[in-house]
């Protein structure tokens, strides 16, 4: 599914961008604090973002289920495998955005 593929891309652009937000308030926190904050509430709310794509590709895929019965094998295994690859790479994002708060 084309959607479920676009879907993921965005999931993969939200999380990146998020990570480099929190990188940045971290790097900023001492010299910029304003502006670190700022950065560091845009990240959390890429991971909003992330959260809210992810929700709206499983919705897509529980709609499919619903009319058609389980996805094609292939389908799913390039979901399971993306999934999993997001579920690494947003714990990944969440750690350096813990890192801000004991900075």
């Amino acid at each position: 599914m084309k959607l479920i593929q676009r879907l993921s891309d965005k999931i993969e652009e939200e999380i990146h961008d998020a990570e480099c937000y929190a990188k940045m308030a971290i790097e900023l926190k001492d010299t910029e604090p304003e502006i670190s904050r700022t950065l560091y509430q845009i990240s959390v709310e890429e991971m909003d973002h992330m959260v809210r794509l992810h929700k709206a590709a499983a919705a897509v895929i529980a709609d499919y289920r619903e009319k058609h019965g389980d996805p094609p094998a292939a389908m799913q295994i390039l979901y399971d495998i993306l999934h999993k690859k997001h579920i690494e790479a947003a714990s990944a994002a969440k750690a350096i955005q813990a890192l801000y708060k004991e900075v």
